[in-house]
């Protein structure tokens, strides 16, 4: 089964490596990339889109989205993450080839919907400002989309940014409430699974043995990634957290759910913080109202690191 998918990212060294499984996988056909702020500023997000396009021979559409939070200052960005380029310092040349879609990644994703309606899933693996401002735009958009996955939050642990809360939906908290309240189903990613998955360095080996074109660019960028992760541990690893909704379009068997009420808090102390009420655990009416998202709890670790190696073989 094909899954058409638009896919709003900040790339991002685990951003990239999931752009490329996603244009690997042959059950997934991107119909763009809608860029925003978040590891990076939204308009390097946007050129590293084009480069990871150029990279691997993919002639799609890339939009510039949001460069700022639904409300509050300009983020301070995870340079010392992802590394000043977004890309672990390799200095990988720029697209020269690519050039933006006129139109910002909320247009796009308003106008690929009408034309393919009930049929694309929102892959959302950065900030939500793109798919709260589609919302604006188009009221009917949930009738539109097959659904939402999302990368971000944190239900049942602890954030990796403040105690609370996860770096995506930390981000802009505002516009992650907007996405979450909305009428469609969202399924979300967190750190209840993208951190229990560490990559070694046999793993990203692995990669560039398989694709030297794609598999090295992520091999070279992610040794940053690794420096960053490795800091007070054994062993070197990384965490590719933003492949994980992809890795469940294509076999949804990897992953345990649970289903909940789901809130996001905007208040200065625990903002950016993912609440989630399982069914039948409180009478409150503040949560009875919120909406229902689907979480994952648990994954196979092992099989998914075997999809990872073998889709990245497969060109």
């Amino acid at each position: 089964m094909s899954h058409k998918i638009i896919l709003d990212t900040d790339p991002g060294i685990d951003d990239a490596m999931a752009i490329f499984f996603a244009f690997q996988s042959p059950e997934i056909d991107v119909l763009g990339l809608t860029t925003v702020y978040g590891n990076v500023p939204v308009e390097m997000a946007a050129q590293n889109a084009l480069t990871l396009c150029e990279l691997a021979g993919q002639d799609i559409p890339v939009c510039k989205g949001v460069g700022m939070p639904w409300v509050g200052k300009e983020s301070g960005y995870a340079h010392f993450v992802h590394g000043d380029d977004g890309f672990g310092n390799i200095n990988f040349p720029p697209a020269t080839n690519r050039k933006l879609d006129p139109r910002s990644s909320a247009q796009f994703i308003v106008d690929m919907a009408r034309q393919h309606p009930g049929e694309i899933t929102l892959v959302a693996i950065g900030p939500l400002g793109n798919l709260a401002l589609a919302l604006r735009l188009e009221p009917e958009l949930p009738k539109l989309v097959k659904g939402v996955s999302i990368m971000g939050g944190a239900a049942f642990v602890p954030g990796n940014v403040t105690p609370v809360a996860e770096a995506n939906i930390w981000n802009d908290a505002f516009a992650a409430e907007i996405v979450f309240a909305a009428d469609w189903e969202v399924t979300m990613f967190g750190l209840d699974v993208t951190m229990t998955v560490p990559f070694s360095l046999e793993f990203l080996d692995t990669l560039k043995r398989n694709n030297q074109k794609c598999g090295g660019f992520v091999h070279d960028a992610a040794q940053f990634y690794v420096d960053f992760y490795s800091q007070n541990r054994e062993q070197r690893v990384c965490f590719f957290h933003d492949a994980m909704p992809i890795a469940h379009l294509v076999d949804p068997s990897l992953f345990e759910l649970k289903r909940g009420h789901a809130r996001v808090s905007t208040d200065p102390l625990n903002i950016g913080q993912t609440s989630i009420a399982p069914p039948n655990t409180t009478t409150s009416a503040d949560w009875l109202n919120a909406r229902q998202v689907n979480v994952a709890v648990k994954v196979d670790s092992k099989r998914l690191t075997q999809l990872y190696t073998d889709t990245y073989s497969l060109s």
